[in-house]
């Protein structure tokens, strides 16, 4: 029996494109987000989950409605690629690894994630399913210097969904990348979602959505029919 292993790879602002390794998420990163999913706001350290590799969708994809779900919702996040090693970094140094930004959408199946947050169970069937992580092109670093403000939007349908300002994450990208790098060694071709802002909701098929952040290339997904 042979077996074959698809790579999976993200796409860079210049046409170039880069081997993904893993999929990091950061939950509850914006205070507003954290009220209206009825969780303490308050300052705490950041937890992680994660996506495989092969749920990062490009832009301009098509993506089906998952099954098993009643409640499929967007979550637009500011998306942080690594291009270094890195192992229990200090925040001051954490800015070195970055590679790249772009803008991505933590697709959801909430009532899942809802249910195995009820049950004390683990998220996965609600956050890392297939073509969960749309991303769109990354813009290096050296072209945008290190993201610490900015416009971050989500549309669907052209009507504004998600509106705040990367400014307002609890943890900075530095301090998430010290914080992660600390439980597992960060290598190249890892992605960082680093949390959404307030706004959340759901999304039904023949949908277009259209996410943005202040200094990086839009992402534009459409629901299948």
């Amino acid at each position: 029996m042979t077996f074959i292993l698809q790579q999976t790879f993200a796409a860079l602002d210049d046409g170039g494109r880069f081997p993904v390794r893993r999929i990091y998420c950061v939950g509850r990163n914006y205070r507003a987000h954290a009220l209206e999913m009825g969780v303490d706001p308050d300052r705490e350290a950041p937890f992680f989950f994660l996506k495989p590799a092969d749920a990062l969708i490009p832009d301009g994809a098509t993506i089906a409605y998952p099954p098993r779900t009643e409640d499929y919702q967007y979550e637009v996040e500011l998306v942080v690629a690594i291009g270094a090693r890195g192992v229990k970094c200090a925040p001051e140094a954490a800015e070195e690894l970055v590679l790249g930004y772009a803008v991505g959408l933590d697709m959801t199946r909430r009532d899942l994630q809802i249910a195995a947050r009820k049950a004390g169970r683990p998220w996965d069937m609600g956050k890392s399913f297939d073509q969960s992580a749309p991303c769109g092109a990354f813009t290096p670093k050296a072209l945008t210097g290190p993201l610490r403000s900015g416009a971050i939007r989500l549309e669907v349908n052209g009507a504004t969904k998600q509106s705040s300002d990367i400014s307002l994450l609890i943890w900075s990208v530095p301090e998430i990348i010290a914080d992660l790098s600390s439980y597992v060694t960060l290598e190249p071709g890892d992605l960082i979602f680093t949390g959404t802002p307030e706004g959340v909701g759901a999304v039904r098929p023949g949908d277009k959505l259209g996410a943005s952040i202040a200094g990086l290339r839009d992402l534009h997904i459409t629901i299948s029919e």
